[in-house]
């Protein structure tokens, strides 16, 4: 079971008092980051391929961090884990290598619950291309992929499909094992963007038979560096844009530029927490030398199990506020189906002046539409201002969500 206050401890910024709920924008970073990028500076600090000893050092800290990220993500081997400045830039990378597979008349297809980093990417290259982009909708009533509408746009000639795990906006969990079959089945690669699901449930691209696989480390406890996972033979066959010195296979080939090699570690620093969090939770699983990657499974595991109760927590809450209108999955009983992020609008409120009401009482949470455009388009609520968000991780508190409950409920009456 975890212990919430060892957890918390872990984390030395929830020490000013403050409610973060911002979660889903950006976690706090764990003490193991801040001393793996402390290290790294005090002791590692040179770029990459040198002779010295501080060059060697440091990239002894990137290949260790390339294979516990293997390890968390299920990757067969740690060449198919690629870093870069964030999801979204490398998706953009990965794209324009993907474009010189494409010819016109290709189809993609994109979701209206994803955000615009698994959107716009696509839609761009399909411009260059000649291409023709095949939308699939969501169900408004409780926002979740039309798994039919699915189906009928992924065609003989769809080569790519763009799908999230689950959405920064109202938290779905989408059939991202079925989408993938879909896609196989036309001979269609399948990029799926997991920045939402990593910080809060297991992910196995192995079993679920990806392509490629995107997300962000500072959504799972660590600095602001992105990763990208692609089958091996995939990457090998695709061309980079790159440098004409840098390596020819990958990840060499991806990683261009100097990479932020202090954040790297720092990612290293981040699953080291996690397996931490595994042995501390689970010792008679898990034995203190039991491989890494069933160390971050268990750390896994005891997250989602403790953030689903803090979510049910948080649903009952957020639905005996008068008036407020939660978007999304409501029904408890499908508690299993979403992430802990809860969005919502109440009348007479701005997002924004609410997220900033909530502010002044030491509660972090994000307004807007969190680049999630088309899906607030879809639910006609972008032109009003958007949304709250509120996201929960592994080190908030059932009294936090109670505080959070009560300053709603007692809310000033809003300036018009």
């Amino acid at each position: 079971m975890l212990n919430i206050d060892t957890v918390r401890a872990h984390f030395p910024s929830l020490a000013t008092g403050a409610t973060f709920f911002d979660n889903p924008g950006g976690t706090q970073v764990a003490q193991e980051v801040v001393e793996r990028m402390q290290q790294y500076f005090l002791h590692s600090n040179a770029n990459h391929g040198g002779a010295f000893r501080t060059s060697q050092a440091s990239d002894a800290v990137v290949a260790e961090a390339r294979e516990a990220v293997a390890a968390f993500l299920g990757a067969a081997r740690p060449e198919e884990i690629i870093f870069g400045q964030n999801m979204t830039s490398l998706t953009f990378n990965i794209s324009r290598s993907i474009a010189r597979l494409l010819e016109p008349g290709d189809e993609l297809v994109v979701t209206r619950l994803d955000h615009d980093a698994n959107i716009a990417p696509w839609l761009w290259i399909a411009e260059d291309r000649g291409c023709k982009v095949r939308w699939v909708d969501f169900h408004a009533e409780d926002c979740t992929l039309d798994m039919q509408a699915m189906e009928e746009a992924i065609t003989p000639r769809t080569k790519l499909v763009a799908v999230g795990y689950a959405s920064n906006a109202v938290g779905t969990i989408n059939n991202v094992q079925q989408v993938v079959r879909l896609a196989h089945q036309v001979g269609a690669l399948c990029f799926v963007d997991a920045v939402q699901y990593a910080p809060h449930k297991s992910i196995d691209v192995q079993t679920l038979d990806c392509d490629l696989l995107a997300c962000s480390a500072y959504k799972f406890f660590g600095p602001h560096t992105g990763i990208l996972y692609g089958k091996y033979e995939l990457l090998e066959r695709l061309t980079a844009y790159k440098v004409r010195p840098a390596g020819e296979h990958t990840p060499d080939k991806f990683e261009t530029g100097t990479q932020s090699y202090e954040s790297i570690a720092g990612v290293l620093g981040a699953l080291e927490y996690l397996a931490w969090l595994g042995m501390s939770v689970n010792a008679t699983d898990v034995a203190e030398e039991a491989s890494r990657e069933l160390a971050l499974r268990a750390g896994m595991q005891a997250v989602e199990s403790y953030e689903n109760s803090l979510s049910l927590a948080l649903l009952e809450g957020l639905q005996s506020v008068p008036g407020l209108r939660l978007w999304g999955i409501t029904d408890v009983r499908r508690i299993a189906e979403r992430v802990p992020t809860f969005s919502f609008t109440l009348p007479g409120w701005n997002s924004r002046a609410l997220a900033e009401q909530l502010a002044r009482e030491e509660i972090y949470v994000w307004s807007g539409n969190f680049y999630a455009l088309a899906a607030l388009e879809r639910l006609g609520l972008d032109e009003q201002g958007g949304i709250l968000r509120v996201g929960l991780a592994h080190y908030n508190t059932h009294a936090e969500i109670t505080r959070l409950i009560s300053v709603l409920k007692n809310l000033p009456i809003p300036v018009q």
